[in-house]
């Protein structure tokens, strides 16, 4: 991240919500993992695990968030999600995959899209949910349930 990013983001954060942080770590975490897959391409292998760390710590700071002690649907979905992103991130290190971390990429802008179009809502969430989020998690748990849930923790 470069200085002036750190710094609109550390200005942007001052007067947010935790809507607003949660979506703002989401951006943090989808950037950590497209600097690592060009890092990879370009074989720089410091600066991907760099990116990859940082991406990590990210995950680790989400997952510390979420109210662990629910038995809450969304904090459920979103503890298997967190997990298969660690085991998908390692995988990629394995293999020096780049395109794995392109998908997982575009699974957390996928929840990340979801999270701010609730933020503009005013109706239900699950009205509003876009098909390509509801992918996301297993069919036996839909999302418009862990969004309607208040069992988590921003």
């Amino acid at each position: 991240m470069s200085p002036s990013e750190y710094l609109y983001r550390q200005s942007a954060a001052a007067g947010s919500d935790g809507l607003s942080l949660l979506i703002a770590l989401y951006d943090t975490l989808a950037g950590d993992l497209r600097r690592a897959a060009e890092a990879e391409r370009g074989n720089s292998i410091a600066e991907r695990c760099k990116e990859l760390n940082h991406a990590l710590l990210v995950l680790g700071f989400l997952e510390d968030q979420l109210n662990k002690g629910s038995d809450g649907d969304l904090c459920q979905s979103l503890v298997a999600f967190y997990g298969r992103l660690r085991r998908r991130i390692l995988e990629s290190q394995a293999k020096r995959a780049p395109e794995i971390l392109e998908q997982e990429m575009a699974q957390v802008l996928k929840i990340r899209a979801t999270w701010q179009q609730l933020g503009t809502r005013k109706e239900p969430a699950a009205a509003y949910l876009p098909p390509v989020a509801r992918q996301v998690y297993p069919e036996s748990t839909p999302l418009s349930l862990f969004l309607n849930s208040k069992s988590w923790s921003a």
